[in-house]
């Protein structure tokens, strides 16, 4: 790469930092007298944002707008927004001033670059005074109406940026579409309010990028906040946003004949990093349409899906339940026509399947016991505890089928080394990783020496529906309700150190398995 465009990647970058910068309102931005205690690099310090309450110390924030960030869960602030308790305005505010707190705290060596990557502050605003003057007329909008949502920055919302982190995609200008999710939420009375930060090429659990930078843990800033939805985990261990949107899987980022990687749990491992709740659904359960592409849409392997963060596990069933009842399969071809369903109380315990541990991917012990002690809380709730096998669970040959099926698709890696700008260490990290990985060459052969990318595919789908097959027979056969399983074999580690997720990626590659709610004891 010359001198000449390393320049014109970092200008680029700067010149995009800077528009950032320059929508949150002088009046938001924090006083030196509050972080002038703080590490200059935070990423390099073990600093707890959380117990420092910055949002409370910054004054920034009136007594009512901290208890509207605080105090209310997503369920009672949609109450108080309903019964004119809460204007759209007061929560939007609120919660916009908090994310500029937020934006300006978890970040990394950039100025003021950090959990956002598009500020829509002033957009919704207005629109909540829109909402509250429906409001006052008697009307609502919808399930969510006046709730403030914030999106990863890989969905689309008209007139901004979606850059998915990569310097080639400032080229593409502002969205001139909402993706179509985007479009189900303002139709059930949401205000998106910001996007969030995520990793280049959305393939690492560390959102770290070239343009915005690297998102920091809240909980402890020398940690990774996990991805690639790591900007929404920051912002809402922050409480910056009560509700959040992400996507779960990824693909290859960058591919040569000594290796291939994949990294799956965009949503789950941000979640358990941060200290918060996330779901991933079943792809096609929420709309998915309209997403800003970053692989070959022709190549479709694993699928990816849709899902919902919150500080509060009830807040996920109220989006999933809002949008699934809204029949999004209408307006986005990607989307299953499925009604939402209710399982009433239960006459009997259910019966749990537990997740064994792979040995090519050992629990951390905190791991381990976290898993134990679920099983034993469980049992003593009187449910029925199976103990799976490693053998069984097929993890790290799921991840193997995986890491080869992402393999295959080479886009991201070009657009990436087109543009000049460099790979970020947590990618370089993840490449070494994989390769001391010594996967089970008798289960799948290593495909990547077979020039005919349609027979390598061919190989793989046949080994996944194996994968499918096997797990659905294992469901039926212990007659299991759930498996409980951790969202990864660690726990948040240091930056660039995150490297592999088999835990997560083997749920990406069975996608349902099971299609409907399979409740073999009530």
């Amino acid at each position: 790469m010359s001198n000449q465009s390393a320049q014109a990647w970092e200008v680029r970058a700067a010149a995009k930092r800077s528009r950032c910068e320059g929508l949150i309102p002088p009046a938001w931005k924090l006083p030196s007298t509050v972080v002038q205690g703080l590490a200059h690099l935070l990423e390099k310090s073990k600093t707890n944002l959380i117990e420092l309450d910055i949002p409370r110390r910054s004054g920034m924030l009136t007594e009512k707008e901290l208890r509207i960030t605080e105090a209310y869960d997503v369920r009672d602030l949609l109450k108080a927004l309903a019964s004119g308790e809460l204007t759209s305005v007061d929560v939007t505010v609120a919660f916009c001033k908090r994310a500029a707190i937020a934006q300006q705290l978890a970040c990394s060596n950039f100025s003021l670059t950090s959990c956002l990557t598009e500020i829509l502050f002033e957009q919704a605003t207005e629109r909540a005074q829109h909402l509250d003057a429906l409001r006052e007329k008697g009307q609502l909008a919808g399930p969510l109406h006046g709730l403030p949502i914030s999106l990863k920055d890989s969905f689309q919302i008209r007139g901004t940026d979606a850059t998915l982190g990569l310097v080639a995609y400032l080229d593409n200008g502002p969205s001139q579409e909402n993706s179509c999710l985007v479009d189900v939420l303002i139709n059930l009375g949401a205000v998106p309010f910001c996007k969030t930060n995520i990793p280049q090429t959305l393939m690492t659990a560390d959102s770290h990028n070239n343009i915005f930078g690297r998102t920091l843990n809240p909980w402890n800033t020398s940690l990774t906040a996990g991805g690639s939805t790591g900007g929404e985990g920051a912002l809402l261990a922050l409480r910056g946003s009560p509700l959040g949107v992400g996507t779960d899987r990824s693909s290859t980022v960058y591919q040569k004949s000594d290796y291939r990687l994949a990294r799956t749990g965009s949503v789950r491992i941000p979640a358990l990093c941060c200290g918060i709740y996330g779901f991933k659904p079943t792809s096609g359960r929420i709309p998915y349409g309209k997403q800003v592409p970053f692989t070959n849409p022709g190549l479709r392997t694993i699928l990816p899906s849709a899902g919902p963060l919150a500080n509060d596990l009830d807040a996920l069933e109220i989006l999933l339940k809002s949008v699934v009842d809204s029949r999004p399969a209408l307006v986005d071809s990607t989307a299953t026509d499925v009604p939402w369903r209710s399982i009433g109380p239960l006459k009997s315990g259910l019966k749990f399947g537990v997740l064994a541990e792979d040995p090519l991917f050992p629990w951390h012990p905190p791991v381990k016991a976290a898993v134990a002690e679920t099983a034993d809380l469980l049992r003593a709730q009187g449910h029925e505890i199976v103990y799976l096998t490693s053998q069984q669970c097929l993890v790290g040959e799921s991840y193997d089928v995986a890491s080869q099926m992402f393999g295959l698709d080479k886009t991201v890696g070009r657009i990436v080394a087109e543009s000049g700008e460099p790979l970020v260490p947590s990618l370089l990290y993840i490449r070494e990783a994989v390769r001391g990985i010594n996967f089970n060459r008798s289960y799948l052969r290593d495909t990547r020496a077979i020039k005919d990318r349609l027979e390598r595919l061919s190989i793989l789908n046949v080994k996944m529906s194996d994968i499918q097959e096997a797990w659905r027979k294992l469901w039926v056969e212990y007659r299991l309700d759930a498996v409980v399983g951790p969202g990864a074999q660690n726990t948040a580690v240091e930056h660039d150190m995150y490297a592999l997720a088999p835990y997560t990626c083997l749920f990406n590659l069975l996608d349902g398995t099971l299609k409907g709610p399979q409740v073999f004891n009530k």
